[in-house]
């Protein structure tokens, strides 16, 4: 399942394909997805909502770990921190980059960073995520 293909089809389906989560680039080393601000997505001002940019920035720290855990795990998000720092305007295009901080066997640390159309740094994202078994 570490094709970038196989794991945009996964999330399709879900949460990440309702919000229009694109992935660009797939390695165990750093992720790298694309989502178009859709008015849906805002605040009332025309601004990417604060809980899109987590929700984007959650979705790529789960793909990571996704290509990093074993077969027969399963991973939970059990700690996330996100400053704000700039907005993304609805109709333009937010970037995120996901790396590893650490890659243990049973806890990985991600760090997003979400870039908006002008290459803005727009939110760093920090979190957590467990690694369990998979149910029988």
């Amino acid at each position: 399942m570490h094709d970038l293909n196989a794991v945009q089809k996964l999330l399709e389906p879900l949460f990440p394909g309702l919000m229009g989560i694109r992935l660009t680039e797939l390695t165990p080393e750093r992720v790298v997805a694309q989502m178009t601000v859709r008015p849906d997505l805002c605040t009332a001002g025309g601004i990417l909502h604060g809980g899109a940019y987590m929700a984007f920035a959650d979705t790529l720290g789960a793909v990571g770990t996704l290509m990093n855990m074993a077969a027969g795990k399963r991973t939970t998000t059990t700690d996330s921190s996100t400053k704000f720092i700039a907005g993304a305007r609805v109709g333009t295009v937010v970037t995120g980059e996901c790396v590893p901080l650490h890659r243990g066997r049973t806890t990985m640390v991600w760090n997003t960073t979400i870039r908006n159309a002008e290459q803005k740094l727009c939110a760093i994202v920090t979190q957590t995520q467990l690694l369990l078994d998979a149910a029988p």
